[in-house]
């Protein structure tokens, strides 16, 4: 059983900052890309950046230059540095990952969610 546990979202006025953290744990042989989507009320989820295995990194148009993603591979973590937050930021955050777990016929690879953590940005 793998989870993926988000923590940083919260309350911050236009301008401001936040970074947000994603843990995965469980029985894990490695994780190939992570990141982060969000999902506004009345909205479709969206990407907002992910990063490879490897360090590669794509943004959200409306992200880029603002926020930045990182991970720990040591520590099965991801993160993403907010910067310059607008109220259009305001969302539901959701961490996801894509991870091999150890199988009894060898191993799989299944794509994860994490549980999504509210970032409100007050104008």
């Amino acid at each position: 059983q793998v989870q993926l546990v988000e923590s940083g979202g919260g309350l911050v006025q236009a301008g401001g900052s936040l970074r947000l953290s994603c843990a995965a744990s469980g029985n894990i042989f490695s994780i190939n890309a992570m990141g982060w989507y969000r999902q506004a009320p009345g909205k479709q989820r969206e990407l907002v950046a992910t990063i490879a295995g490897g360090g590669s990194t794509i943004y959200a148009d409306s992200v880029k230059g603002r926020f930045t993603i990182s991970r720990d591979n040591a520590k099965n973590t991801v993160y993403l540095q907010m910067n310059s937050l607008k109220p259009e930021d305001t969302a539901v955050y959701y961490c996801n990952a894509d991870i091999t777990t150890p199988y009894s016929l060898g191993s799989r690879l299944s794509n994860n969610w994490g549980q999504g953590t509210q970032v409100t940005v007050s104008s």
